[in-house]
């Protein structure tokens, strides 16, 4: 069992840069984060090195604003990658960043991140593609050009095994989005959901994970054969399994 406080977030983060209140994240995220903090943000991207720049400076700037004492802030990325389990084991606060998820978890393998966790003991907060290569089994949902007709493109592979649920972030971002002329929730992933549970989550809704204990906290939705529902609304909390 893992020694850190998951935040598996949609995205920690509204449209105006700011950490998201709403659902208790903000509250609860300064309650784990107390005193001096050594901030550590893993791209998703290694060899974007602007873009994982930009990204990392947004969420220490967010973090650093909600109240966080931040002492120290480092961008992991392919410059770094041979320090990974040193950076990660003198860190308080790790972020997986969002982006291509296969993209992101070749990077996590080469750096082995899984066992570099393994005494961790911070805080891990997960954004989009960071969140849903957590997974046991990831389900990796096409979002390229091509993807979708690609039968090369795994949809589902092992993760890093830090939760059980494979979630789909940005609900209301995505949820009409069409690509390759399919409508990728309606025509992909609910076809993807037959056998399997995706746990849908609109940015602002988070999995709140500590020793086992997991608890969707805000409005969530589950897909599973075929079916959607909503399962929490917003300012509530369920535990998981939800059956």
């Amino acid at each position: 069992m893992y020694m850190f406080t998951l935040f598996l977030t949609s995205s920690p983060c509204g449209h105006d840069g700011a950490i998201y209140e709403k659902n208790g994240f903000r509250e609860e995220l300064l309650r784990q984060l107390q005193g001096e903090v050594r901030g550590l943000y893993i791209t998703s991207d290694p060899d974007d090195f602007n873009g994982s720049e930009c990204a990392s400076e947004g969420m220490r700037n967010a973090i650093a604003q909600c109240g966080v004492c931040v002492t120290s802030w480092t961008l992991l990325d392919r410059r770094n990658i041979i320090y990974a389990h040193q950076l990660v084991e003198e860190s308080d606060l790790v972020i997986l960043g969002g982006g291509h998820v296969p993209t992101q978890y070749r990077f996590f393998q080469e750096m082995r991140l899984r066992e570099a966790l393994i005494n961790y003991e911070g805080v891990l907060l997960t954004i989009s593609a960071g969140s849903m290569n957590c997974a046991d089994e990831v389900y990796s949902i096409p979002e390229l050009p091509g993807e979708i007709r690609d039968p090369n493109y795994k949809r589902f592979f092992r993760g890093m095994g830090l939760t059980s649920i494979q979630i789909l972030p940005h609900y209301y971002e995505w949820k009409d989005f069409v690509l390759d002329g399919m409508k990728v929730y309606n025509e992909v992933a609910a076809k993807d959901s037959i056998g399997n549970r995706f746990y849908v989550f609109p940015d602002g809704t988070y999995l709140y994970s500590m020793y086992g204990y997991e608890e969707i906290r805000g409005e969530a939705f589950l897909m599973e054969n075929g079916i959607f529902r909503k399962v929490c609304e917003d300012e509530q909390k369920v535990l998981l399994p939800i059956i």
